[in-house]
């Protein structure tokens, strides 16, 4: 082998030895530099890292759930809680007003004419508190007036001839009125947020009114009321419109808006009919839309009301509207009259009026329903609570030529079976026993022919009063909605019936056992 070949890998082994060792020494030298230079250099910050405003709030709301033992990291987390209990402090006072609405808060404008002032002044008489509500009447033309007649102040529409108004089936009657929350508003009464708007025969309950508003925010844009119960009102109109007789209620900061384009707005609907579908036409050109509250009765039927108020939803009834078109509520006198008696339920308490009850007397086999304030109805037999709750149809529809299939909720029919037919006992009188504060309302059997019945049942016809307890609850509506119950109590003579209505008990439920 020759000598020189036998030598070079030995001669590049060694160099290679000492290449590779002077390249680590290199690394780990370069390593301690750089790990002195950053340790003496670094204070200790941590490095920003670009979060969106989402992914902020997601950590400071995950943060506090952890373990912590780190001061320091407490603290930071302290440092950052703080912002966010200054803005929970400001933000305080703007929830605890939400709830505190009260009646001297809502101004009422009433729509109403000179033709029928005398007639439908009656019925504000009813529902009006004078010095206590606030509210204007606006009409066509001066009336003549008397002092203390116990009214809202009487102010006349200003002229809408400018107007257009091309709706041949209308009238123009429906500018001025349109107008009624922007005129009253423009008054400039203080401390306002609320105005309700109702026809002169809009009946109100105006604590119920007060119930219903305290749900809502006044700061906020809110235009409040309900559709028609005609299916085809609503489909000739609209379901989003808040119909004018059942009355409805606009938040004062709405009410401003409201009037900086109002006369713009009813320039551009000549065609429309009547004043609530051009609060609507304007109300969408806001992007506010309807918030319905059931309680609001535009009732546009006719006949007896007293299917509709005998099975009245779970929620507090705030108008009546339509009572020249319908009967009296109460059989046997007018409707001013029944009015009164009406009111006399309702000042006990008017956060119950019309609530339905339901029970049964399982000895007798007789179903019982209640509308507080207003009528009991006793039926041969059980009768289901969802039947019960089901208005009967003793009123006709406002067309006429339709039939059950056009109203917006669920009918059933009068019954035609001699023995299931209802014995009505309308409220006679009430009071309040302070002693042992409870209402006593004493319901009167309504004289009416009963077909023969051939059950082998004790009937109806051998009471001749009821007498239905109750204790006030101003309250009710503070809680989740839900029917009251209703017990049968003993009774000394035959021909008298003792309630009572109240609270249900626990896993008490409207059905027989």
């Amino acid at each position: 082998m020759n000598p020189i070949q036998q030598r070079a890998p030995y001669a590049c082994y060694g160099g290679c030895r000492s290449y590779f060792l002077w390249v680590f020494f290199m690394t780990i030298m370069i390593y301690i530099i750089y790990s002195s230079t950053h340790l003496l250099t670094d204070d200790h910050q941590d490095c920003p890292i670009p979060l969106d405003i989402s992914t902020q709030k997601n950590l400071q709301n995950f943060m506090p759930l952890t373990n912590l033992s780190s001061p320091s990291l407490q603290l930071k987390l302290q440092e950052q809680k703080e912002p966010e209990e200054e803005n929970l402090e400001l933000a305080v006072p703007l929830s605890s007003q939400l709830f505190d609405t009260e009646l001297k808060h809502i101004v009422f404008g009433i729509a109403a004419s000179s033709k029928s002032w005398g007639q439908r002044k009656q019925y504000i008489k009813q529902w009006w508190r004078p010095s206590v509500t606030r509210g204007v009447v606006w009409l066509d033309k001066p009336v003549r007036t008397r002092r203390n007649e116990g009214l809202p102040l009487i102010q006349i529409s200003k002229d809408t001839s400018r107007f257009k108004y091309t709706n041949r089936q209308g009238d123009r009657s429906a500018l001025r009125i349109s107008r009624v929350v922007s005129e009253t508003l423009k008054l400039g009464m203080e401390d306002v947020r609320w105005f309700v708007m109702g026809d002169d025969d809009t009946v109100f309950v105006v604590d119920n009114v007060v119930r219903v508003l305290s749900k809502y925010d006044h700061r906020r844009f809110y235009y409040i009321g309900s559709p028609s119960e005609s299916h085809t009102q609503n489909m000739f109109f609209s379901y989003a419109m808040a119909y004018g007789g059942g009355g409805f209620a606009i938040s004062y900061p709405l009410a401003i808006e409201l009037a900086k384009m109002q006369d713009r707005c009813i320039q551009r609907y000549p065609g429309l009919y009547g004043s609530d579908d051009r609060m609507q036409a304007c109300m969408a050109e806001l992007g506010v839309p309807l918030t319905k509250e059931a309680g609001f009765h535009q009732y546009d039927v006719y006949g007896n009301l007293l299917g509709l108020l005998a099975a009245h939803p779970a929620t507090p009834m705030v108008t009546i509207h339509h009572l020249d078109v319908v009967e009296p509520i109460f059989p046997g006198m007018n409707q001013v009259k029944s009015l009164e008696r009406l009111f006399e339920s309702i000042k006990l308490d008017s956060s119950s009026i019309m609530q339905q009850s339901i029970c049964y007397h399982h000895n007798r086999s007789w179903s019982i329903s209640i509308s507080w304030g207003y009528v009991v109805q006793i039926v041969r037999g059980i009768v289901s609570p969802r039947e019960l709750e089901m208005p009967t149809r003793t009123f006709l529809n406002w067309y006429r030529s339709a039939d059950y299939t056009a109203y917006t909720f669920n009918t059933r029919p009068v019954t035609r079976h001699p023995c299931q037919k209802p014995f009505i006992f309308y409220m006679s009188s009430t009071r309040l026993d302070k002693g042992r504060r409870q209402t006593v309302g004493i319901y009167s059997r309504h004289r009416g022919n009963h077909p023969a019945c051939r059950w082998k049942m004790d009937s109806p016809e051998t009471i001749d009063s009821i007498t239905v307890l109750k204790r006030p609850d101003d309250l009710r509506w503070h809680k989740s909605p839900r029917r009251d119950c209703c017990r049968v109590m003993p009774s000394r003579r035959s021909s008298s019936m003792y309630l009572w209505v109240g609270n249900c008990r626990e896993n008490e439920i409207s059905m027989q056992q």
